[in-house]
């Protein structure tokens, strides 16, 4: 099982975050879906995280790339430690396309119900990313 959970989460990360697959995500994710690592006030169903990957980070990060680093998985949860990298040439959560070079440090716990994403947690250094980006 836990082979297979870290196969549904590598699956999602390349078909879904990397290539944008629409049919893919909903492939993957449960309808009853919730991120918890969704900003506060903000929604955390399955159409967020779409809206997240395809209309806020695919837009502004051209030659996106996910490397997973890491997973390890135990019962239903994988954790993963993953870089994803583009080029920063649209606007991304405000700031103007710089042309340069972005690299967002993630790690993540995803809980697999029935070969589908169930919940998630997260951090990530996106802020970070932003934060030297407004700098260039």
């Amino acid at each position: 099982m836990s082979a297979d959970n870290k196969e549904v989460v590598r699956r999602f990360n390349i078909e879904v975050i990397q290539n944008g697959r629409e049919a893919d995500f909903h492939a993957l994710m449960a309808p009853d879906f919730v991120n918890h690592a969704a900003p506060q006030g903000m929604p955390n169903g399955p159409d967020s995280m779409w809206h997240t990957f395809q209309n806020v980070l695919r837009p502004a990060l051209s030659n996106l790339v996910v490397t997973i680093h890491d997973q390890i998985a135990e019962g239903d949860k994988v954790t993963t430690r993953k870089t994803i990298r583009g080029v920063h040439t649209g606007t991304l959560l405000g700031v103007p396309a710089t042309g340069r070079d972005v690299a967002i440090s993630v790690i993540d716990i995803v809980r697999v119900q029935d070969g589908r994403y169930a919940e998630h947690w997260g951090l990530n250094t996106l802020t970070n990313v932003l934060a030297s980006l407004s700098r260039a």
